[in-house]
């Protein structure tokens, strides 16, 4: 579903804007990614573009800063493009993150052996790091997120080079993928210090050289926010009353609490929005997306928007207004410098793309036929029978198509 370029085109003119994908590509390999799978390609839930991602090891860096934080990142480093980004955003990446949570790997290898090996352990367990390897030399280690590893490892190695010891440190999916990257790290930095992880499918390396002021031992927060809207509120109350309304609204705040890590912030019982901050911004798409499938599950839509601010959700969330004049289930968010969103159709857009799809082959024979019937009697002058008979296909094509 997701490679069907004819729906593509389609929407792309409905929604002006390019449509990534249409359902997922994404192999599943465990019981709940086989879920999400199924109901990405069930609900044909879309990727649209708003706007195009510039894709450049400097946007590359500029992100870095935004998703770490300027201060944790030492102003005397080197910054390396081991192996460029794709040039285009890839979905079943981003629905790769969604499924399987944030959470990394962090494997750190000491240049000889140290018992500063011990106080590095405890840095990564004092930031709720789970260590599953430590010898005298190296420590894998079990993160929340991608983040939170290449903050830790940045002020390990300050701590390493204060002692005049180098310090190495990458950051994988899995402890193997982790170790992979640090052969690769020392194969494009040599001996130095830095910490080598990936970012949209490039890898890229932190270097240091000489020794730095450790970051301050409290990261600044760099939790993401979702603003969560019902669309037509008024009109879903007066349909269904004000107690469905609210148990809609809980049971979402629930999912968001329960199932995403999430706090509940600007809810009121009985209203029709609420912020939540999460602790990422996978957490956050997730939620958004769970939150968008069940409302649609409930003959109601929502527009979401997820922000590093609560203003910034809130704008994000708006966006939907923008699209189309039509109301959507949006779910809108930023990657890399870029503005995407997953846009869930309505049950009736969902029969229709099901429809062109299961008579996709039929629908081509008719308009070939169609076509080279009018085309004869186009040059042969016979325009009054061409009228009738186009006029003659357009009744006819519904029981065309089902024969």
């Amino acid at each position: 579903m997701t490679n069907n370029s004819l729906l593509k085109w389609i929407f792309k003119l409905i929604l002006k804007y390019k449509i990534i994908s249409i359902g997922t590509r994404y192999v599943p390999s465990s019981k709940i990614e086989t879920e999400y799978v199924e109901m990405f390609n069930f609900t044909k839930t879309m990727l649209i573009e708003i706007k195009e991602t510039m894709i450049t090891t400097e946007s590359i860096f500029y992100n870095l800063l935004r998703d770490v934080g300027e201060e944790n990142i030492p102003a005397n480093h080197k910054f390396y493009e081991l192996k460029p980004a794709g040039s285009e955003i890839e979905e079943y990446a981003l629905v790769s993150n969604i499924i399987t949570g944030n959470d990394r790997y962090l494997y750190v290898e000491l240049s000889n052996s140290s018992l500063l090996i011990n106080k590095f352990s405890k840095i990564i367990t004092d930031a709720k790091g789970e260590i599953e390897e430590h010898s005298s030399t190296e420590i894998v280690a079990h993160m929340f997120s991608k983040n939170d590893a290449i903050k830790i490892a940045t002020k390990i190695i300050g701590m390493g080079l204060s002692n005049k010891l180098n310090v190495k440190a990458t950051v994988g999916m899995t402890a193997a993928a982790a170790v992979e990257r640090l052969i690769n790290l020392n194969k494009g930095i040599g001996p130095q210090s830095g910490i080598g992880f990936t970012k949209l499918g490039g890898e890229y390396a932190l270097v240091f050289e000489n020794r730095f002021n450790e970051p301050v031992e409290n990261f600044e927060d760099h939790q993401y926010y979702l603003f969560i809207d019902m669309i037509n509120s008024t009109l879903f109350t007066n349909k269904y009353g004000k107690n469905k309304l609210v148990e809609i609204m809980n049971k979402i705040k629930n999912f968001i609490t329960t199932e995403c890590e999430g706090t509940i912030e600007g809810y009121r019982e009985g209203g029709d929005d609420l912020i939540a901050k999460l602790p990422s911004k996978s957490l956050a798409i997730k939620a958004g997306l769970d939150s968008a499938w069940f409302a649609l599950n409930n003959k109601t839509k929502i527009r979401a928007g997820i922000g590093r601010t609560r203003h910034e959700a809130g704008e994000r969330a708006q966006l939907a207004d923008k699209v189309t004049t039509t109301p959507l289930s949006l779910v809108n968010f930023e990657l890399a410098d870029g503005g995407y969103a997953y846009y869930i159709p309505s049950e009736f857009t969902r029969a229709t793309l099901n429809f062109i799809m299961d008579k996709k082959a039929k629908m081509f024979i008719i308009f070939l036929f169609v076509f080279i019937i009018s085309y004869f009697f186009a040059i042969l002058g016979y325009w009054e029978v061409l009228g009738t008979w186009i006029r003659s296909c357009f009744i006819g094509f519904p029981l065309w198509i089902n024969f």
